[in-house]
């Protein structure tokens, strides 16, 4: 089975909470720092097109160069925007997770249960305290 894999940001909440998510289903994922190891063209385009997903979806405003740049001129081609993702890769909006079972953008963090391979082996808080899963693994 290929291994779990999640472009995080150690930063960010949400990517710390879907971290422990995924270690709190008994895996150890490969984590990536995208803003140390920012993704490639090509990787970057096949996360995309995995997730199903616009290439505006996966573009973060908040915290980044998004309105200085122009972003949100609808003329910009997927082309451009991937272009200013990969020149400025705070762009990149996170955690995006990639299990067998899918590809996504694990916004809110919860999400991520839906591609996780093994169930939750207890119960998981998000860091503001928010119930995720009970003490018998199960979604709340």
């Amino acid at each position: 089975m290929r291994p779990i894999t999640i472009y995080h940001n150690p930063a960010c909440g949400t990517s710390r909470n879907v971290l422990a998510m995924i270690r709190n289903s008994d895996e150890d994922p490969i984590v990536i720092d995208y803003l140390k190891t920012p993704p490639d063209c090509d990787t970057l385009k096949t996360l995309i097109a995995a997730m199903g997903v616009p290439v505006r979806a996966v573009l973060r405003e908040k915290g980044t160069p998004y309105a200085e740049l122009g972003l949100d001129d609808l003329k910009l081609s997927d082309e451009q925007l991937i272009d200013f993702m990969l020149q400025h890769p705070i762009l990149i909006n996170r955690p995006i997770v990639v299990t067998p079972l899918g590809t996504r953008l694990c916004r809110p963090s919860e999400l991520v249960l839906d591609i996780l391979p093994k169930p939750q082996r207890g119960a998981f808080s998000k860091e503001d305290g928010e119930m995720v899963v009970d003490a018998q693994g199960r979604r709340v």
